[in-house]
């Protein structure tokens, strides 16, 4: 067996005209307690490249964890903060995002939620996230008879870059004004109040579509209310009339309850995402696909159909509650 020096085990104590404390370091108390084991003077750096493996191999070391709550935490939203909470997000809700998305419609929403998430923090994002949520279920139902009538969306509902753009462009627009603090604190809200709006119009315009062509027993053409096909562009139905006004209910429901908007303001959405769906279904029956009017195809139609809605619920907020208040 290996001797070793007492020295190696023991610190000697301090003289006492010191005011310094015996401290042992963690080398010494670590030999101490097993003085039957030889000394390997290459413990400590073998230590130390086990610590160090063990830190690099861990994702969740202290230094990550602490990262990533300040970003998660971060009061106003960042840019880092946003990116942080999306990538989490977007890997772990993947299985739902490519049910209703294209790989280059999932990079188009990422993008709009990292620019939801910096302007109006969890709440803006959960909010589109509840819009695409919802859209996406009502997209599936009946597909096969949708798909056997010709109506269903193309590549089973799931949507390319084009109608994520054409479905968030007034949303997009409102965040940018917040961000970048146009109009300044007077409008800020607004710009958020326009930012619900929108996904309220959107949303309301897909269920009563998706819900008509599911579920409507007969479409009315909007212009002469004559009965048309399912499917047929500015058709309704009282099906799926009633279905997108329950939408618009509940996701302007959700912004009041995430502190987004106030009820009176929720009420404003209701009615202006049903003022800009009945504009839509105008120019869809009066327009779309018309000659002369081939670029107005349904992209187009939805960021009109939009920024209808969220421009009249700002209106509105402006002229009815004001006056109201005042």
């Amino acid at each position: 067996m290996a001797s070793f020096s007492p020295l190696l085990i023991f610190n000697p104590p301090p003289p006492r005209h010191s005011l310094a404390p015996a401290i042992r370091s963690p080398q010494t108390l670590t030999l101490a307690s097993t003085p039957h084991l030889p000394i390997n003077p290459r413990i400590p750096s073998m230590m130390a490249t086990a610590s160090i493996r063990a830190q690099s191999a861990n994702p969740t070391s202290p230094w990550l964890v602490h990262r990533a709550m300040h970003s998660f935490q971060s009061s106003p939203p960042t840019w880092e903060s946003a990116l942080l909470c999306n990538l989490v997000i977007f890997v772990v809700g993947s299985p739902i995002l490519r049910a209703g998305l294209s790989l280059s419609g999932i990079a188009a929403a990422f993008l709009l939620g990292n620019l939801s998430w910096r302007a109006f923090g969890p709440s803006g994002f959960l909010l589109v996230a509840t819009y695409f949520v919802i859209g996406t279920a009502v997209t599936k139902v009946k597909m096969a008879q949708k798909e056997a009538q010709g109506v269903a969306e193309k590549k089973k509902g799931r949507r390319g870059p084009g109608s994520v753009i054409g479905s968030s462009a007034a949303g997009c627009v409102c965040a940018f004004l917040s961000i970048f603090g146009v109009g300044g604190k007077a409008f800020s809200h607004l710009w958020e109040l326009g930012f619900v709006a929108s996904f309220c119009t959107k949303l309301s315009d897909t269920v009563s579509s998706e819900i008509g062509k599911a579920y409507g027993k007969t479409t009315y053409l909007i212009t002469t209310l004559k009965i048309v096909p399912r499917g047929t562009e500015g058709a309704v139905s009282i099906e799926g009339t009633i279905a997108g006004l329950l939408a618009s209910i509940l996701l302007s429901s959700v912004g009041c309850l995430m502190g987004e908007i106030n009820v009176p303001e929720a009420v404003i959405c209701v009615v202006a995402s049903q003022i800009a769906n009945l504009g839509e279904s105008l120019i869809g029956a009066a327009l779309q696909e018309k000659e002369g009017f081939h670029w107005l195809n349904n992209d187009a139609v939805n960021v009109i159909n939009i920024s209808m809605g969220s421009i009249l619920a700002v209106l509105m907020q402006q002229i009815v509650l004001q006056n109201w208040y005042a």
